[in-house]
């Protein structure tokens, strides 16, 4: 099954990247995490995204669009990166999910989905 994992955002991580000792440290752990998935197969895809500051949103009302710029409220409804995993089960997506590396300085998320399959749809 595939799930794809969210990093949620924080007020930090809205703030965008900064060359920290501690940051330095933190993207280490989070590449030697990273070869881990990719050694067992379990990796896709993954990467973090800039603050929301450099993103945009497009909102639908039937056929009218509305271009809205960031930053965006609420940085902990946000996404700050992503993983792709391919896993048998949630069971080991969830192991895999407790292996990881603190992403954030301070308190942080991940979110865990499930994406639909074929068979789901039939």
């Amino acid at each position: 099954m595939r799930v794809m994992v969210l990093v949620k955002a924080t007020p930090d991580s809205e703030q965008g990247f900064r060359p920290t000792p501690e940051a330095t440290a933190m993207m280490e752990a989070m590449g030697r995490f990273n070869d881990a998935l990719a050694e067992a197969g379990v990796l896709i895809a993954g990467d973090g995204l800039k603050p929301s500051s450099a993103g945009k949103r497009v909102a639908f009302d039937g056929a009218a669009r509305t271009v809205i710029d960031g930053p965006f409220p609420n940085p902990t409804e946000l996404v700050a990166g992503f993983w792709l995993w391919e896993v048998a089960d949630m069971d080991e997506a969830l192991a895999w999910a407790r292996r990881c590396p603190n992403p954030m300085p301070g308190p942080s998320e991940l979110e865990l989905r499930p994406l639909y399959e074929a068979a789901d749809l039939a």
